[in-house]
């Protein structure tokens, strides 16, 4: 009984996302050791997490597409277990981690999901690199930093703590890449919406309609892409593939499957 228990346990403690040593490897690129973790076989999914998240974010999502994707999820530069100590960071260095991401695993193209800033990478990586995206799906996108590209009452959060950290510098090192994360979604991203027209790969754009982003800014970045569907989620904030993850996951799913009709 004892046994069996131990070996309960340490299943368990394999499945915990962003912690898992079975599924987990560094990989060295663009100067920082990249944290990444593999699920399941199949076609190559690679999940983009948001700020200040990690692998993890994804746990409720990763077990259903690893039944028939070969999922990649990595924490993203400054996030998790990916330690990056350099002054800078923006959407374009990590677009760029992820297409390197790839490279190593020797993945020529892969499906791409992303939540929140995973969902602006997911943008960049088709806008930087397009013959590594099959098809993206993108949930909870903005394009710009102000009070157009997020609700009013969160930019204005924002503004209040970016005020807070004028008024107390970051000290520890802790509190400096937290710093720089959130410098991350304050001064970006910063994309003309031409620069969405060179995105050439089915793409499906998601927000909930109580989304962070204003439903109009989701409406735009859908109409800017050639080839999108557009899904609105409804009774859904940001947290899209967590308040409807069964709906989510098939929907998203299906449209990785199935062909796209052009609109």
């Amino acid at each position: 009984m004892l046994l069996l228990l131990i070996a309960v346990i340490n299943y368990a403690s394999a499945q915990e996302y962003g912690h898992n040593n079975n599924a987990g490897h560094y990989v060295h690129i663009r100067g920082i050791n990249m944290y990444y973790e593999v699920y399941g076989t199949g076609r190559p999914l690679l999940m983009i997490h948001g700020n200040g998240g990690s692998i993890g974010a994804f746990k409720n999502t990763i077990p259903y597409f690893a039944q028939k994707y070969k999922v990649i999820i990595a924490d993203s530069r400054a996030h998790g277990r990916t330690i990056d100590r350099q002054d800078s960071l923006s959407f374009e260095m990590m677009a760029d981690d992820f297409s390197v991401l790839l490279d190593s695993l020797k993945i020529d193209s892969a499906y791409v999901l992303g939540w929140s800033d995973g969902g602006i990478n997911a943008l960049e990586l088709a806008m930087r690199h397009p013959g590594k995206v099959k098809k993206l799906a993108s949930t909870g996108a903005n394009l710009w930093p102000d009070s157009t590209g997020l609700v009013p009452w969160y930019w204005k959060n924002e503004q209040r703590q970016f005020a807070e950290y004028q008024r107390h510098p970051p000290q520890t090192v802790e509190e400096k890449n937290t710093y720089k994360i959130f410098l991350l979604d304050w001064l970006q991203p910063n994309i003309p919406l031409k620069a969405l027209h060179s995105i050439k790969c089915p793409s499906l754009i998601i927000s909930g309609d109580k989304d962070l982003i204003p439903l109009e800014h989701t409406v735009t970045i859908y109409e800017n892409i050639p080839n999108a569907y557009l899904w609105i989620v409804p009774n859904s904030g940001h947290a899209t593939l967590v308040e409807h993850e069964d709906e989510f996951n098939k929907l998203v799913d299906d449209f990785f499957s199935k062909p796209f009709h052009q609109r």
